[in-house]
């Protein structure tokens, strides 16, 4: 119950963010077009300083083991998800905003804060595998299936996409046990940090000229949310609970946790910033997120706890 409350509390904190960027669009500081600068911000600079920031850890037996374990349990969900969204496409006539929707999460921006509050900061370290999956996806399947058309996804831009490039290097000085200089390390943290509050305060900028009234009166996102927070996350937690069972790491239970706190996260603020830099419905994509960041204070409580109770 302790680890519901914590949870709770940290997902409000983050809809605060998104209240005062709708607030400050209300008020007349910004125009809500002005979201797009700071979403090539958290896009472009931000998010690479937290990959390769939270790679900056001492390299052990245990840890790399854990960081394997996280890594295929995240590897496996995106496929799991991937292949129920395709399935569901056609049936429920799922548009490209809903596809991402369903299949990512705001794993960077709420699960590194939340695990880091609810779990230790000891466990932040696990985050990095679903992150690191979800950062490949993003610029590569999502971007395709957002941006649509084929010069909006050229592979060779992919490849040399910063957020890329921050993940290939952070793993090497992982690796080769690299530490990056102290005034160095500190400029990647305080950019780093800045992803979970610039994120959520673009959302409500996105969403400042919007009828909130309008917003909650249609109905396509609350099915999105549906199968976003109970459907997918529920399926997980059976997943995951089996696996935890087969002792395949002392701490299994636990990492698998910080893995499924990531798959039972909200849509993706990033698939709202994804829409904005190919001009796709930006829009719609933040009344799905807004949407999902109010109901997951719910499910996502609810959710760990049938996985607690199942592992």
């Amino acid at each position: 119950m302790g680890l519901s409350i914590l949870l709770a509390e940290q997902i409000i904190s983050l809809f605060l963010f998104v209240a005062a960027g709708y607030a400050s669009v209300k008020a007349g500081l910004f125009k809500s077009e002005d979201s797009k600068v700071i979403s090539n911000m958290v896009v472009y600079i931000c998010s690479p300083c937290m990959v390769i920031y939270s790679f900056q850890i001492e390299l052990t037996k245990d840890k790399v083991q854990g960081l394997l374990l996280a890594l295929a349990a995240a590897v496996l969900v995106h496929i799991l998800m991937i292949i129920w969204t395709a399935l569901f496409r056609r049936p429920l006539n799922l548009n490209s905003i809903e596809r991402a929707s369903l299949i990512y999460t705001n794993a960077g921006n709420l699960i590194i804060p939340l695990v880091a509050a609810v779990m230790g900061i000891e466990w932040v370290f696990y985050t990095n595998a679903y992150n690191i999956v979800q950062t490949i996806l993003l610029w590569t399947h999502a971007s395709r299936t957002i941006g649509q058309q084929a010069e909006d996804w050229n592979y060779k831009k992919v490849l040399l996409n910063p957020n890329i490039m921050a993940m290939i290097t952070g793993a090497f000085f992982f690796a080769a046990r690299i530490h990056i200089p102290e005034v160095i390390g500190t400029c990647l943290e305080g950019f780093g940090s800045m992803i979970g509050t610039a994120g959520m305060f673009v959302i409500g900028m996105v969403i400042g000229n919007m009828d909130l009234k309008w917003v909650f009166s249609r109905k396509r996102p609350y099915f999105v949310c549906f199968i976003r927070l109970l459907v997918y996350p529920a399926v997980t937690a059976i997943i995951f609970s089996m696996i935890a069972k087969m002792g395949v790491h002392a701490d299994a239970k636990n990492i698998l946790l910080v893995v499924f706190l990531a798959t039972s996260a909200p849509a993706a603020a990033m698939v709202t910033q994804l829409a904005q830099i190919y001009d796709r419905d930006a829009k719609y994509a933040s009344v799905i997120n807004v949407m999902s960041i109010i109901f997951c204070i719910v499910t996502m409580p609810l959710m760990v706890m049938l996985y607690d109770t199942l592992a």
